[in-house]
């Protein structure tokens, strides 16, 4: 499997371990990031696993983005793609090109908070419940259908940097969980949902 991030990596480092200590029954063959600098890719590289950067910025179009990435993972034979952090909205191309095989990991409990900004905005509500999901990713925004979720409590002096860290504790167990069902156990989509078993 590859797995795409923007950032520092630590939902990626979660699968990694996963994977390394034989949880996850996968390998992680590419980490690939559209950012040059991101921290994410410096912790590939001290696993031993392949690293590749694929710039969005200069690119002609999202399209035109998206067939280097694509280009990268089939030269990698990636059979399954997570995103960990990877801030871009795939195309419809690139989704059908993986279908039912890329997995994203959200800081809520979708479909609550989909996009940006979801800490500030579950805070703002008023929510006493947020979380993590882990979903199918299809062409809509943190719409596709859901493997797992777990829960936190929204205290009432959180703030979103409290609230977004006990969040992330949840993503690193529950990423990895994701896999475990989806490699391990028969499974389907029906309609918008996963049925398993």
């Amino acid at each position: 499997m590859a797995v795409l991030l923007s950032g520092r990596g630590s939902n990626y480092l979660a699968l990694q371990d996963a994977v390394d200590d034989g949880r996850v029954p996968a390998e992680v063959v590419l980490v690939l990031s559209n950012q040059p600098g991101a921290q994410g890719l410096e912790r590939a590289k001290e696993r031993g696993v392949a690293t590749k950067v694929v710039p969005h910025r200069g690119e002609p179009s999202r399209a035109a983005h998206e067939r280097k990435v694509l280009a990268a993972l089939e030269e990698a034979k990636v059979d399954w793609v997570c995103l960990a952090g990877y801030m871009r909205l795939l195309g419809r191309d690139f989704v059908e090109h993986y279908t039912e095989r890329i997995l994203n990991i959200h800081p809520s409990l979708l479909p609550s908070f989909p996009g940006l900004h979801v800490h500030e905005q579950v805070i703002e509500h008023g929510a006493r419940v947020s979380g993590c999901t882990v979903h199918l990713v299809d062409a809509g925004l943190d719409s596709g259908p859901i493997v797992v979720q777990r829960s936190v409590s929204v205290l009432d002096d959180d703030t979103p940097e409290t609230l977004a860290a006990r969040v992330l504790e949840q993503e690193h167990l529950a990423y990895p969980e994701a896999l475990v069902r989806l490699l391990g156990e028969p499974w389907r989509v029906e309609g918008r949902r996963i049925v398993f078993g």
